[in-house]
């Protein structure tokens, strides 16, 4: 190797340790015009790197349509949305309950019946719940009407991201900005571990009354801070078999296919020990395959 060739090695080497100590490189600005789906992400660099949203380039395309027999839940969050995306006033809300019966789905479909009207979408990471002060004031002040939306949250004791979305829901000395809701799902009504223990905080006034402890009003603190409450149940075998019958029409199933995937689609939710909508898609994809690989 000449000197040449010695000289150009070690300046090579040289700048990858330089590049290593600069600062990530900023993203482009969202564009909230044509992308209506984002992810709040984190660029590693030196000072903690760079947090940005991220458009979602295949965005769920689930319509409101296609979920079943939860009317109840589907009305009022999109009598809420509706209200939202028409600069009325609107609450925060949080799906609980069932795994698998169209929480996460509901909010999605949400997203894709008022996109046109201006409605995004913003999914945020419980590890990353501590931004929701940046991510507000990063869309503060634009058009456009902003879910932010937090799935399957659960929070374990002392987490930081409990705090933090306590303080954005309601808390903050600052008033939560006009133009965001938050938007979150989870399978505990509380969002955080309820013990046996906790029972010893209860306290019994004289005149009968029982009164919560501290342990007991710090977990339920968070939960009465969303103004909407949205409950999801466990699926009957009958609305099970129906949700099918949905899919299954949708992958173009014929009416006899689908009477006769009944028995098949009942002996594929007992394996799975559930018969949730997450259950029933699955199934009337696989059926469906098949059908169409045999075609």
């Amino acid at each position: 190797m000449n000197q040449l060739e010695q000289f150009l090695h070690r300046a090579e080497a040289l700048l990858a340790r330089v590049e290593s100590l600069l600062p990530p490189a900023l993203p482009r600005e969202p564009d909230f015009k044509h992308c209506f789906a984002f992810r709040w992400r984190r660029k590693a660099g030196v000072g903690g790197g760079v947090h940005y949203l991220q458009a979602v380039a295949h965005a769920s395309s689930i319509r409101l349509d296609d979920l079943q027999h939860i009317a109840r839940q589907k009305a009022q969050i999109e009598q809420n949305t509706r209200q939202f995306v028409n600069r009325r006033p609107a609450n925060n809300v949080l799906l609980t309950g069932a795994r698998g019966t169209g929480k996460s789905s509901l909010i999605k479909a949400c997203l894709n019946g008022f996109a046109d009207q201006g409605l995004r979408l913003i999914e945020v990471d419980k590890a990353d719940l501590a931004d929701l002060p940046d991510i507000v004031d990063l869309v503060a002040g634009r058009p456009e009407r902003f879910v932010i939306f937090c799935d399957d949250l659960s929070f374990e004791e002392g987490e930081a991201g409990y705090k933090a979305l306590k303080v954005a829901l309601d808390g903050s000395v600052a008033a939560q900005s006009d133009n965001v809701l938050i938007y979150a799902t989870s399978n505990r009504r509380h969002l955080m571990p309820e013990k046996m223990s906790d029972n010893a905080g209860y306290k019994h006034s004289d005149d009968g009354d029982l009164h919560p402890g501290e342990t007991v009003e710090e977990k339920i603190s968070l939960s009465e801070r969303f103004g909407l409450w949205l409950s999801f149940y466990p699926f009957r075998q009958d609305d099970y078999v129906d949700i099918v019958g949905h899919w299954l029409a949708s992958f173009g199933c014929t009416p006899a296919q689908i009477a006769a995937a009944r028995g098949e689609a009942l002996q594929w939710a007992l394996g799975r020990g559930s018969r949730s909508g997450r259950v029933a898609w699955q199934f009337a994809k696989d059926y469906a395959g098949k059908l169409q690989e045999g075609a």
